[in-house]
């Protein structure tokens, strides 16, 4: 029997669904079910067409294997760790070990970088995926039964369960609910918004969902064989995950005039930001790539100086010859309670102007995060105008064409929220309860420290991130951001936000280092969610602006 690669070494539909069986709450199906999968492995090991009576024992004899079952290894090895089934992660366990004992030449994938989804993150310190928390359980359970995998996203959003639920909700939606877009576009989309920041681990996941979903495995050699309508979307994908403010409704008109609707459009650059922003969030968190994944296994020996938590980004630290003393969680504190008690006057609109465009130039004289790393092959053949990437936004040239955009003209509350509901129904309110989820999130700590109001500090850091998209909300004070973030935190954030591919673990390490690992997560998921409504501001305007 072939095996299921193609000469691109993609995977066919059947062989990428050949453990989906296992997705069931019955434990007495997934049994009956993974009794299955053993028996055709049987037969695959012993190159016969139908299964034995015995199971991987080849009478005495070591047994050869079979392309097939090779192909189907990493697949086991995730299932034996990233499974919220502890039945389930037992018998992939005891099946890897059967196959390496009876069949001869059989190499036995192992993780490529430690145990645990993240590079930044120790694995005990991260929610298992069987957890005694019942919510978290039940999440991790409805993430795999829909996903057929419990991927590394999920677990390490697990720290925050209420904002995991609304995350699940709206990404199965975007995915696979109701909308204009075939299915296997959606994904497309997907795969083209993480090539931008050139975040393998969104590739892989998404080129697998494209297949499954009946996607033609000719697209992905990328752009040249895909259909012109999708082609057009390159120069919009760009601006957005880029530079968002040169969005406006001529991108609208030209789409247009390729068989784009305009809920078409709406629903394509909703993905679009999503992946853009959700890229932010994997390198900001170190994600390794999935276990079944390439880069995410390897063959090689163990080596006992290997260390599982390091990172294997090449670019320097951006932070290491111009870090500065951190002050710590008592002094951050401290100006919080100043800043509530104060009896300040109001700042007039012209000072909050003033205290608005200084955040925005100090933004711009942090140093630039350390070189971008080398595309590899499997990202480069996605991405046209490579060198294409963030400017900062005092430094967009005509500011006629592109002038600060003032939240009290054209707000998510007010605008955005009611035009993404009327051409992509629903979509307006999952968003909203996300974005209102992720701002408003907190259990009144910071570090060690319990009883904490922290909102003036998730305030400074929403719209410090807005900031950097030339975003000005006329009722903040923006003299807070810069009393309550320092340059470090200042510099983490906007390499995250805008080249998250750069970031390295130092710069993980050397920020917030009083903080929980879980509190980290926090303001990545702050982050996330902050870059992706100001993009959506901007491209939810061009929308309107072309409708009206």
């Amino acid at each position: 029997m072939a095996t299921t690669l193609n000469q691109n070494g993609v995977r066919d539909e059947d062989s990428l669904r050949f453990f989906h069986v296992l997705s069931s709450r019955d434990p007495n199906t997934r049994k009956h079910s993974f009794d299955m999968i053993r028996m055709t492995l049987d037969a695959w090991a012993n190159g016969y067409g139908s299964p034995k009576d015995q199971i991987l024992v080849g009478n005495g004899n070591p047994l050869p294997i079979n392309p097939l079952v090779e192909e189907h290894l990493p697949d086991i090895l995730r299932l034996s760790t990233n499974c919220p089934f502890e039945d389930v992660r037992e018998w992939c366990s005891n099946l890897l070990a059967d196959i390496q004992e009876n069949c001869s030449g059989i190499k036995i994938p192992r993780r490529a970088h430690g145990k645990g989804p993240s590079k930044y993150i120790p694995e005990s310190e991260i929610v298992p995926v069987s957890t005694s928390e019942d919510q978290t359980q039940m999440l991790f359970v409805d993430a795999f039964l829909q996903n057929n995998r419990l991927d590394h996203v999920t677990q390490l959003m697990g720290y925050h369960p209420n904002y995991l639920e609304m995350f699940l909700r709206t990404q199965q939606y975007l995915l696979r609910g109701d909308g204009p877009l075939p299915f296997h576009y959606r994904h497309y989309i997907a795969i083209m918004a993480a090539s931008r920041h050139q975040c393998a681990y969104l590739i892989h996941l998404h080129e697998q969902e494209f297949i499954l979903q009946g996607g033609d495995q000719d697209w992905l050699k990328g752009p040249a064989f895909i259909p012109t309508k999708l082609r057009k979307l390159h120069e919009v994908n760009k601006i957005l995950a880029h530079r968002p403010w040169l969005f406006n409704k001529s991108h609208i008109e030209g789409l247009r005039k390729e068989a784009w609707s305009v809920s078409e459009l709406v629903q394509a650059i909703v993905i679009m930001a999503h992946f853009h922003a959700l890229s932010s969030f994997v390198f900001g968190c170190g994600i390794k790539n999935e276990p079944d994944h390439h880069g995410g296994f390897t063959y090689r020996p163990h080596s006992p100086t290997e260390n599982s938590n390091d990172s294997d980004y090449t670019s320097d630290s951006s932070s290491d010859s111009n870090s500065e003393p951190e002050v710590g969680i008592e002094i951050l504190m401290e100006r919080m309670k100043k800043l509530k008690e104060s009896q300040e006057e109001e700042p007039t609109e012209e000072e909050r102007r003033k205290r608005f465009e200084k955040v925005e130039f100090q933004s711009a004289e942090l140093t630039k995060p350390g070189k971008k790393p080398s595309p590899k092959a499997e990202i480069i053949k996605y991405v046209q105008d490579e060198e294409f990437c963030y400017i900062d936004f005092t430094k967009r040239g005509c500011t006629e064409e592109a002038p600060t955009f003032r939240a009290n003209e054209y707000s998510w509350d007010d605008h955005g929220f009611s035009i993404a509901n009327r051409l992509y129904s629903e979509i307006g309110n999952l968003l909203d309860e996300k974005f209102s989820m992720a701002y408003n999130l907190t259990y009144y700590t910071m570090g060690e420290v319990i009883d904490v109001d922290t909102s003036a500090f998730r305030r400074a850091i929403w719209y410090y991130i807005h900031c950097l998209y030339g975003i000005m909300h006329d009722d903040y004070d923006y003299g807070q951001v810069n009393q309550l973030l320092e340059r470090n935190l200042k510099q983490y954030i906007k390499t995250v936000t805008c080249y998250p591919e750069r970031l390295t673990k130092k710069d993980y390490d050397n920020v917030m280092k009083e903080f929980k690992h879980s509190e980290k997560v926090h303001v990545n998921l702050m982050l996330l969610e902050a870059r992706l409504q100001g993009e959506l501001l901007y491209a939810l305007r061009g929308v309107m602006h072309y409708m009206t």
